[in-house]
């Protein structure tokens, strides 16, 4: 994992973690915007990905060991001593719910990009058998439809993802069982709701994960702080399509906005 620091004051520390199959360096606009605005930013790979993906044919990490590289990059940004923040985007969002659900750290707020909390397409192995997921080995290669084309309709965000680490969709039954499981879990009404201030943006043309359960979530949780925005011409990746320079412009505002409400004073 890696630290950016911004070159001046600085006024948070900015915990970015990215969605499945992807990796640190399609985040580097999003990094420089953030640095240029007063914030250091941790971030690195998830298990599986980045360069380790180049030695693997498959996704087969558990969601346990997200969860540790999670708390990991928490426990290097709290070393700042400054407010921290959470930007989780795709599947990097519903594992940072899960590690704010399971951890007491002291963050000042989470900002969810199309977090994964139902999924629009599923494993082309399993299109009408979904129901017998039981019936197939956990060792079982299924490989998900999920198209570059379907994360962003921006020419300039798809070339800066189309790079020269192969971008690999497949996976073991047993990953894509429990991470069914992590996103009923986390929208059953059941599970206890997040209080801290929360930014939770999708996409009207997401591709790939569903918006409105994304916003019935937001719905159930208990802070008091909260912000809901559907971008009308965006894919899936935010942070790669048209609409970023405004996406980001929320981003900024909220962070100032949580600040501002610890009592710090934002220049």
């Amino acid at each position: 994992m890696w630290k950016w620091e911004t070159e001046g004051q600085p006024k948070a520390v900015v915990v970015i973690i990215h969605s499945a199959f992807e990796h640190h360096r399609w985040y580097a606009w999003l990094i420089e915007k953030l640095r240029q605005d007063g914030n250091h930013i941790v971030m690195g790979d998830l298990p599986g990905h980045g360069e380790d993906s180049k030695y693997a044919r498959i996704h087969d990490k558990t969601v346990n060991e997200y969860i540790e590289y999670v708390k990991q990059l928490m426990q290097i940004a709290l070393t700042y001593e400054l407010p921290v923040f959470i930007i989780g985007h795709g599947l990097g969002g519903t594992l940072a719910i899960q590690y704010l659900k399971k951890s007491k750290a002291e963050c000042a707020g989470l900002i969810l990009s199309s977090p994964w909390l139902s999924l629009q397409r599923h494993a082309n192995l399993l299109k009408n058998a979904l129901a017998n997921l039981g019936t197939l080995t956990s060792n079982m290669k299924l490989s998900l439809d999920f198209d570059k084309k379907a994360l962003t309709n921006s020419l300039e965000g798809y070339q800066e993802i189309d790079d020269e680490i192969v971008y690999k969709t497949n996976v073991t039954v047993s990953w894509y069982k429990e991470i069914q499981l992590l996103m009923k879990n986390l929208t059953s009404q059941q599970v206890s709701p997040l209080s801290l201030p929360i930014l939770l943006m999708t996409a009207k043309h997401d591709k790939i994960t569903d918006p409105d359960q994304s916003r019935k979530w937001l719905l159930q949780q208990s802070s008091i702080n909260f912000q809901y925005k559907e971008w009308p011409i965006s894919y899936h990746n935010l942070f790669h399509d048209s609409e970023r320079d405004q996406v980001y412009f929320y981003v900024n505002d909220f962070i100032n906005n949580s600040i501002r409400s610890l009592g710090y004073i934002v220049e």
